[in-house]
């Protein structure tokens, strides 16, 4: 996801999954694949190749996991300490947050019909 309005409609209201580093927020869409937007900013992590680290591995796990992720637009929001994470850690926690999408969506899905 790119355009800001794609954004604003995830921000409106969204599923969330949240660490003491991160959310990742959600939404269904009507296209055939989920989506990820990132949100890393300055505030959190000063350093460029710092906020390149962190959006790497988001993306990397997103590929890794999309196949198994429901028709979402999803769009991580970094938080004050993540830069502390190890690469492992960071991919961990979004294996945990991931899950937990896939089963909002299932809940929401057994629900509505």
């Amino acid at each position: 996801m790119l355009a800001p309005t794609q954004f604003k409609a995830v921000f409106a209201q969204p599923d969330r999954a949240s660490t003491p580093q991160l959310t990742l927020l959600s939404i269904p869409t009507s296209l055939e694949n989920p989506r990820l937007g990132l949100t890393v900013a300055k505030k959190h992590l000063k350093r460029a190749h710092d906020r390149n680290r962190i959006k790497r591995i988001v993306r990397e796990s997103f590929r890794l996991k999309q196949h198994q992720l429901p028709h979402h637009d999803f769009v991580f929001v970094a938080k004050g300490g993540i830069g502390k994470l190890t690469n492992q850690e960071l991919f961990e926690t979004l294996e945990k947050l991931w899950q937990r999408h896939i089963r909002l969506a299932k809940q929401k899905n057994t629900q509505t019909t």
